[in-house]
């Protein structure tokens, strides 16, 4: 999978995740772009990114749902966040950024950190840092700290057979509702969407 990814909001992808389920799972683009009063180029980020989380395939101009796809967009919430953390995971990007994280001694990484895990990728450095914080604050990979300027790891239970994580005690529906909702605060210049002394942290990219 890349290192990079197309500037894409979550709610983007998932708007058009919704759309594309609207018309039964399979549609040509150019429908979907008209449905969406929009032209074709501007919803190929979103159409892109769906198909880097292998959630669409697209073939002669024609986007369907993968399984997987179909699974998402049938789901709750959380199921949604469940997959789409996952398939964040398989990603080099992320697998760099959650490496680094799981090893850094505090499990959270710096502004100047964080900056030195884009500089791995493909994109322009300030839109790599918040594709980075708003997909992985949207999947709850992380959460970040505006006051102390850092990203915080968030520990999630493994997911059962059936792809989802199992449910928290109580409140767990609400809880992601307004996480949803809500999110974190964001580092400064990234739009919102979605803590000890700072020791290096080596950051070494993987292969995908």
């Amino acid at each position: 999978m890349p290192t990079s990814y197309p500037k894409c909001q979550p709610s983007e992808m998932m708007g058009l995740l919704v759309l594309l389920n609207s018309h039964k799972g399979s549609e040509d683009v150019a429908l979907l772009a008209d449905d969406l009063d929009l032209e074709i180029d501007e919803i190929l980020p979103a159409l892109e990114f769906a198909e880097i989380l292998q959630l669409v395939k697209v073939s002669e101009g024609r986007a369907t749902f993968t399984d997987l796809g179909k699974r998402l967009v049938a789901g709750s919430i959380r199921d949604r966040k469940t997959i789409i953390r996952e398939q964040l995971r398989r990603t080099t990007l992320f697998r760099t950024l959650l490496r680094a994280l799981e090893n850094a001694v505090d499990h959270s990484l710096t502004d100047d950190q964080l900056n030195q895990i884009a500089a791995f990728t493909n994109a322009p450095a300030d839109e790599a840092v918040q594709t980075i914080v708003n997909w992985g604050r949207y999947a709850e990979l992380f959460r970040y700290d505006a006051d102390e300027r850092r990203l915080v790891a968030v520990r999630h239970p493994p997911a059962t057979k059936s792809g989802t994580s199992r449910p928290p005690p109580s409140g767990g529906a609400t809880a992601a509702t307004a996480s949803e909702a809500s999110g974190n605060r964001a580092p400064r210049g990234t739009p919102a969407t979605t803590q000890t002394e700072t020791r290096p942290v080596s950051v070494v990219p993987v292969t995908a």
